[in-house]
């Protein structure tokens, strides 16, 4: 079967899945059971139970401090919960620190973009290459032991900036990007590690409304490539345009969970934003 055919088979799967909170999945790539994170006595993440299916474009949503940043933090190995556990494609990922998370095949890109900026586009890319044999002290002194590696890790970053339509500022310092260049540069550098699971925080947050449809185009290619992705966003517009379904979090907990158009007509969504902004109308997107 082709990724093109797992794809549409995963988002077909999603029909018969109940729209309530926790909802169990046909093919879940990540589960989360039980996960709790508290700072003094603010409990900022109480999830019971949450399910990622595999194959389709998931965003995580809510209103400002609802935990959605804090819970990606988690699972990703930034942070530790004070109880918990989760595993991804069946592997427990509780306890094991974000290098090693990115390892399994899971990687995440940050609201506020992490790149380099006294280092090029290119040397940010290749840091991204996972398990570089040249790394060690001493088979770095062999050319011979990594230079092909090296070489093959060169190409494909090459590739995967040419796609981001990043090959021209290769050679550019990264800190000479625009925002928007930024984030195309680390969801390329993140694709280095030929990743099963995408996770963005926040993917166009300061990005300029010209390269707003590239990013979106970008995250649909994910999916047609094969991939999982999980995304927390507050423009309502790029939710209702790219996502099979739908998360939504308020004060630490899953409150909702649908398809774009059925969750965001349930009370729960409505009363989860209503309870920051007074007025808001999310069929129109004007709540983000």
């Amino acid at each position: 079967m082709s990724s093109s055919e797992k794809q549409q088979e995963a988002r077909a799967s999603l029909v018969a899945v109940a729209q309530e909170p926790g909802a169990p999945k046909p093919d879940p790539i990540l589960v989360a059971v039980g996960v709790q994170r508290q700072f003094g006595g603010l409990t900022a993440v109480d999830v019971s139970r949450f399910e990622l299916q595999r194959g389709t474009i998931t965003a995580l949503i809510g209103p400002n401090g609802a935990g959605k940043t804090t819970f990606f933090n988690l699972l990703t190995g930034f942070d530790k919960p004070n109880e918990g556990e989760w595993t991804f494609d069946g592997r427990s990922l509780a306890g094991m620190p974000a290098y090693k998370v990115a390892r399994t095949g899971m990687v995440r890109t940050f609201q506020l973009t992490k790149a380099l900026s006294k280092m090029t586009v290119m040397q940010n890319m290749l840091l991204g290459a996972p398990n570089q044999k040249g790394e060690n002290f001493f088979r770095g002194l062999i050319p011979g032991i990594w230079s092909g590696q090296e070489k093959a890790n060169r190409e494909r970053a090459e590739e995967l900036l040419r796609h981001f339509k990043l090959d021209a500022k290769a050679d550019d310092f990264a800190g000479s990007l625009s925002g928007g260049q930024r984030k195309l540069l680390e969801m390329a550098r993140a694709l280095m590690v030929q990743p099963e699971l995408v996770m963005l925080d926040e993917p166009m947050a300061g990005v300029n409304p010209a390269l707003k449809q590239s990013l979106l185009d970008h995250i649909r290619e994910l999916r047609e490539a094969g991939m999982t992705v999980l995304f927390v966003e507050h423009d309502m517009d790029m939710v209702r345009d790219v996502s099979d379904w739908v998360v939504v979090m308020a004060q630490g907990e899953i409150v909702a969970e649908g398809t774009p158009r059925e969750v965001m007509q349930q009370q729960a969504v409505i009363d989860a934003y209503l309870g920051e902004h007074h007025s808001v109308s999310l069929d129109s997107g004007s709540g983000s």
